[in-house]
């Protein structure tokens, strides 16, 4: 099987680096590697030049789109039986496509993904922000792992998809956020199969600053409700727990100024994140630093699910008049 693998960058060149060099480390060889820059103040093409003639690499630069979009310009220019979507701040393990070829022998499929993990080297907010995406006490454990809602929909920083697929469904929509979200729903509509690779991981860099972290779970809140006004049917009343968390959490800060008792659930819920977290990393500090990623995490997407709903919902404003700051330009 061949694959075509593509990344869309903007202003990562460090991180390109280091996927690419994960890249040669693969012990299947056969993939070609397409890097879509989409519009860089700062290119990767300098970067690229060290690995020419280790990996198949074809290296295109267009004005920014957005990643959408910028996937779908990698995707006309691909060439193997198999796109594999990535994020340009992914590592890959050397038995990764051992993995999905052991998966594709196993059992057909026409659209897979895998889960992420977390590498030695990340920081310990790195760390504390990886726990609060895929922890129990957080998102439920579903995220990236064999625990699934109902169905299993692949994200774009860890995707594959048969290119004929691809191309039949149009590839990904103009939507800012939660484009692959809407691509894996229109994969299983297409009446499409679509599969959990579980040891098809990857390592996964998380935000390197709180400040980022927020922004990016703010954003998927709101994708949430961009989604909804879409396909209806995909919001579930999971989706609706940080949001709901959210004012519970403000209407006990409020009830705290006449009585201190109210922080009580606040502070219990902080300590069990808190020790779960330092058990599973031997580390207090993040432990610590994982309590206020578990609260960023849980408001940021419910502060960002709410005021999609006050826009979209309520104000009946569209996707872009509704959040034309949060857009590239």
């Amino acid at each position: 099987m061949q694959y075509s693998v593509i990344i869309p960058v903007f202003n990562r060149p460090q991180e390109v680096d280091e996927l690419l060099e994960s890249l040669t480390q693969q012990n299947y060889k056969n993939f070609e590697v397409i890097i879509v820059d989409d519009g860089s103040t700062t290119p990767c093409e300098s970067i690229l030049n060290k690995y020419n003639q280790k990996l198949n690499l074809h290296y295109f630069y267009k004005p920014n789109s957005g990643p959408g979009q910028t996937r779908n310009y990698g995707a006309a220019h691909a060439s193997g039986d198999y796109l594999i979507i990535l994020d340009s701040d992914c590592i890959l393990p050397p038995t990764y496509f051992n993995e999905i070829e052991n998966e594709l022998r196993r059992e057909d499929a026409d659209a897979f993904g895998g889960p992420d993990r977390a590498h030695d080297s990340f920081t310990p907010i790195q760390k504390a922000i990886n726990y609060a995406m895929v922890s129990f006490f957080t998102t439920g454990g579903i995220r990236g792992g064999k625990h699934k809602l109902d169905k299993f929909y692949p994200r774009s920083f860890n995707m594959g998809i048969r290119r004929s697929v691809y191309n039949e469904l149009g590839g990904f929509s103009k939507m800012r956020f939660g484009e692959d979200i809407d691509f894996s729903i229109r994969i299983y509509q297409g009446g499409y199969k679509c599969r959990l690779f579980p040891e098809a991981w990857v390592y996964h860099k998380r935000r390197t600053d709180f400040k980022k972290f927020y922004k990016q779970v703010f954003n998927f809140g709101i994708a949430r409700i961009n989604l909804y006004k879409i396909h209806p049917t995909s919001l579930k009343l999971v989706h609706t727990l940080p949001a709901l968390f959210t004012i519970g959490t403000i209407s006990l800060l409020i009830a705290s100024i006449f009585s201190p008792y109210f922080l009580l659930p606040l502070a219990f819920y902080a300590l069990v994140v808190g020790i779960d977290s330092a058990i599973k990393h031997k580390s207090i500090s993040i432990g610590f630093y994982s309590i206020l990623a578990a609260f960023i995490q849980l408001l940021g997407y419910g502060l960002g699910f709410l005021k999609a709903v006050w826009k979209r919902c309520i104000k009946k404003e569209d996707e872009f008049s509704s959040f034309q700051k949060n857009f590239y330009k």
